[in-house]
Formats: C-alpha cells, structure tokens, sequence
C-alpha cells in the first residue's frame, strides 16, 4: 500500500480551477459567466415569495438566448453568409430573399445584447438584409459589385432619375458598412495588439469583406456624383454632397487605422484615400480621381486556412505508457509463479477476498489517474496554445516597442540638436551676464540723474499747487460771471417775448382794420353802382324832356312836388355831385 501511495503521490495534481480561469480565461468566458450572473439575479428578482407584479426588465433579460456564445455562432454564420452573397452563385441573393423575415428578428433579438456579440451580430444582419435589398432592387450589379463604367451606365438606364434613385441607395447601403466598421474597432481594446489573438481576429475577419465592398460602392458614388452634376443644379445635390462628404471622413479613417493592424497586413493590401474628397463642382476633377483598389496577395492565407495545432502534438511522447492493473499489482506484491519466493495465499495473512477487493480499489483508483492524466494533458495543450497566442503577442509588442526604439533615436537626435541650441543659449547667458556689469555702473549713474530730477519735480509740484489754487480763485470768478450772464439772458428773454407779444397784438389791429377798410370799400362800391344807376336814368330823363319840348302844367306840378323826394334820396346816397347836377337840371 505504502509503494501505490508513493506511485499516486508521483502524479501531478490537477491545475486549480480558479487558476485555469485566470490563466486561460478569454473574453467568451468572461461574457459567458457575467451573462450567467446575470440571468441567476433576474431569475432571483422576478420569481420570489413577495407579492408584488414581475418587472418588465427580468422577465425580457430571462427570456433572452440563454448560452451567450450562441452569438459567436451567428457572427460567424454572419460572415460566412457575407462571404456567400459575393462571392456564391448570383442565384443566392433571390433565393435568400425568403429568409429575410428570419434575418430580421435575429437582428433585433441580438440588437437587445449591449455588449460582446450581441450588438456586432445586430449591426451585421442588417447590413446582409440591406446588401440583398440593393442587389434585389439592381439586379445589373453582381455580388462582388464589381462593375465597369459601362455597366455602370447601363445599370442606370443613362437616366438622371435612376442615377439619382441609385446614389441614395448607395449611401445607404455604404452606411451599413461603415456601422459594422465602427462597432468591431468600438469593441476591441485598440491599446493592445489585439489583431494577433484568435478573439480579435474572429471579430476582424469579416472586415475583409466589408473593406472590398467599402471600395467599390465609394468609386461608384463618386462617378454617379460627377454624373449627377453634370444634370443637375448644385443647389438641388447639396444634401448629396453632404452625406458623401461625412462618409468619406469615416471610411478615409477606417481605412488607415485597418491598414496599421498587423492582422490585415498579411491578408489585404488597404488602399489609402486622398488627403481632400473631391470637388463635384469641377467637372474636370474627375480626370484626378483614382479609383481605390484593394489587392488580395495570392500567398496570403485566410484565417480560417491556417495550420491547427491538434492536442496530441503538445504531449510528451517520452512518458512510458501506464502499466496494466496486473502488472502494477505484480510490481507491487510480487508474483504468483513458481519463482516468486513468497507464498501469494499466505502473504502477509491475507485471504483471497481481501485480494480481490484490493485488486479492484487499486484498478479504480489506476483509472482514476488515466483520467487526471488526460485532463492535465488537455489543460497542458490549452495552456500551450495560450502560451503560443501570448508568443504572438509579445512579438507584436516587440515590434511595436522596435518601432518605438526608433522613435525614441529620432527623438534622441532632436535632443541633441537642442542641447546644441542650449549650449548656444548659454554662451549668449555669459554674455549677457558680462554687459550686466556696464549696465549697473551706468545704473547708478541714472540713480544720481534721477535724485536731481527729483528734486525739480518736487519744485514743479509746489509750482502745480499754487497754479491750481489760482485756478480755483480763477474758476469761482467765473461761475459768478456767469450766473450774472444767466440773469441777464433771463431778462431778454423776458423781453422778447414782451415785444413778440406787442407786435402779435398790432398784426391783430392791422389785420381788423384791414377787414373794416375791406368791407368799407365794399360798401363804396355798391354805392358808385346805384350813382351810376341814378345817373343813367337821368340822363333817359333829359333824352324824354327834350322830346318834350311844351310840357303841360300837371306835368310840372307833379315834378315839382316829387322833386323834395328825390333830392331826399341823393342825401340819403351821399352823392353831392349827383345833387348839384339834377338842381342844375331843374
């Protein structure tokens, strides 16, 4: 007993189960466990003994898919069916169609996840939806999208409308990607050289196909621009050139932090954007425009192609084999042949049963062993592979830490040519510092200048002061002055408005005499027209007299008594002309 403890005690234990997780722990089990914690307390709040209503939340959190690497499945999925509308049979895209109802609850069913696969799977399906939309609506374009300027042009029927419909739809479908772009580089911690782990590239792999798609829908959007302008007013294509504008900011930056990632650089050669997008307002800037290319190295190798390490491979082929259960037995008790020198039956007062059971006990605990021996040899194999991806890591970082070796020499040199400028400065300082001397002297040469400027300040001071009491005595002089200047004024104006009132007074005079004489020689004027009545009848009378020549006596009589009558009247008229003539008459 005492050698098959020894031999049980040779076995190494089992690695720790806290220490396998730290060591070997990934992001899918960290997911994987906080989404299990997760569950536990929602099951915890939403079905207990108090009496209160199930909250929304833990019943939707519980219902939610209930292994989270299920997402790592549908991601995958994802990009292999990414893979599949490019670069598949062109059937694939209408015969996928039907499954879009499919696609469409698993993107908003992954769209509830926040973290970790969830939300990359949501953002990916509505891509693939979009992608079949586009080619469904323009079924000219093939999967792989890639198309020359004639079937470009054909694609559009030469119909600005179309060309116009098609641009829209472009952006569209280009946003789709370009979501997808942010949300894998958003989720990977860019601090680290994440792009050689086995986590970072399954979630950077299908970038690959989204960067050639990227390519071509961004070279056709900014032909179909050209075209668009060459139609259209600009007024009419500024919320085009906006959006374009925006986009190519995006992608011009996605595309240079893809291009920096060690993962890509083996796989795809990333073109670069130019500097400034182009200017749709010119039409000769689309002779400057370079269509971007992607370049796939026919020696690069996918990911999914790569040499598998099996776990046998990692186990030392150099421990010998376990011996069988009647071997170690032997080895432990001695044999049963002829030439064992000890008796089997009678060894040490044991019976055949007690054999027996020993035998068995010891074949258990023999498989017990195998068995912790295949679990160390598979945790051996996962270490080993955690070793090699942190190999990997540490030569990226090397890498890294080369390319900063050289810039700490660039920036060595730069130092240098500083120090050189310090030490030019410092020579400069001695300088300065010599003439420092010939400054104080000549200091204290302008200190004596000043005590005697001093001095005539201080006399220009007093000078100052009486000038200003002066001008005090001076200034109350002339406020006195001016009150009386003010009274003086006060009593003109007073005045004034006398005189004004004065001769307001004579125009009213003037003005009333004026209406009197006014209506005075009106009267005057009525009188010299009766005058000239009168007048006129007595000349008819003279003309009558004449013809009469013998007036009779009642003739004479009756004149004489109408004549106090009519000299009465031309008294009355005032006229004495009148008067004298008609007594003259008479």
């Amino acid at each position: 007993m005492d050698r098959v403890k020894s031999s049980i005690q040779q076995v190494p234990n089992p690695i720790p189960k806290g220490l396998i997780r730290r060591t070997g722990a990934n992001s899918l089990e960290v997911e994987k466990e906080n989404f299990e914690r997760n569950q536990a307390v929602s099951i915890n709040k939403a079905i207990n003994t108090q009496e209160v209503a199930v909250k929304e939340k833990h019943a939707r959190n519980i219902l939610l898919p209930s292994i989270p690497v299920n997402a790592v499945l549908c991601w995958k999925f994802c990009h292999v069916f990414h893979k599949l509308l490019r670069d598949g049979h062109p059937n694939v895209i209408k015969d996928s169609m039907r499954n879009k109802a499919d696609l469409n609850d698993m993107s908003r069913m992954w769209g509830h996840l926040s973290e970790g696969y969830g939300k990359l799977c949501s953002i990916y399906l509505k891509l693939l939806i979009t992608k079949m939309e586009f080619h469904i609506k323009n079924p000219r374009f093939p999967g792989n999208l890639q198309m020359t300027d004639r079937q470009l042009d054909e694609a559009g029927e030469n119909d600005v409308n179309n060309f116009f419909q098609m641009t829209v739809e472009m952006f569209d479908y280009l946003e789709c990607e370009l979501n997808l772009f942010l949300g894998v580089f958003s989720s990977l911690d860019m601090s680290r050289s994440v792009s050689v782990t086995a986590a970072g590239q399954c979630r950077l792999a299908p970038l690959i196909q989204v960067i050639l798609d990227c390519s071509h829908l961004y070279d056709y959007n900014v032909k179909l621009l050209f075209k668009l302008h060459s139609c259209l007013p600009a007024e009419t294509l500024q919320g085009h050139r906006d959006r374009f504008q925006e986009q190519f900011k995006k992608l011009k930056s996605l595309f240079y932090r893809s291009s920096n990632l060690q993962y890509f650089k083996r796989l795809i050669q990333i073109p670069q954007l130019p500097e400034n997008p182009p200017n749709f307002l010119r039409a000769s800037a689309l002779s400057e425009h370079i269509s971007p290319v992607v370049v796939i190295p026919l020696e690069a190798s996918s990911p999914e192609s790569e040499h598998v390490v099996e776990t046998e491979d990692l186990v030392d082929t150099d421990i010998p084999a376990h011996p069988s259960a009647e071997n170690r037995f032997d080895d432990v008790f001695g044999s049963s042949s002829a030439s064992d020198p000890f008796n089997f039956n009678s060894q040490n007062g044991m019976c055949k049963d007690d054999k027996e059971r020993l035998i068995e006990q010891l074949t258990r605990e023999l498989k017990a062993l195998k068995e912790e021996l295949e679990t160390f040899r598979a945790e051996s194999t996962r270490l080993c592979q955690a070793l090699r991806g942190r190999v990997s890591e540490l030569e990226a970082e090397l890498a890294e830490q080369s390319h900063l070796k050289q810039q700490a020499l660039g920036e060595g040199e730069f130092l240098r040519a500083e120090l050189e400028d310090l030490r030019r400065v410092k020579e400069d300082t001695e300088k300065e510092q010599r003439s420092l001397t010939e400054i104080e002297r000549k200091a204290q040469a302008n200190e004596q200048r000043y005590t005697k400027l001093k001095e005539k300040y201080t006399a220009l001071v007093q000078s100052h002061a009486d000038l200003l009491r002066k001008n005090a005595e001076v200034t109350r002089q002339v406020t006195v002055a001016q009150a009386a200047q003010d009274e003086v004024e006060s009593v003109r104006r007073e005045m004034q408005e006398k005189v004004k009132a004065a001769s307001e007074d004579a125009q009213q005079q003037e003005k009333l005499q004026a209406e009197q004489l006014q209506v005075l020689q009106g009267e005057l004027q009525s009188s010299r027209e009766e005058l000239d009545g009168l007048r006129d009848s007595i000349v008819t009378s003279q003309q009558s007299s004449e013809e009469l020549r013998v007036p009779s006596s009642r003739h004479w009589r009756r004149k004489g008594r109408g004549w106090p009558r009519r000299k009465k009247h031309y008294e009355l008229a005032g006229v004495a002309e009148g008067w004298g003539d008609e007594e003259g008459t008479g």
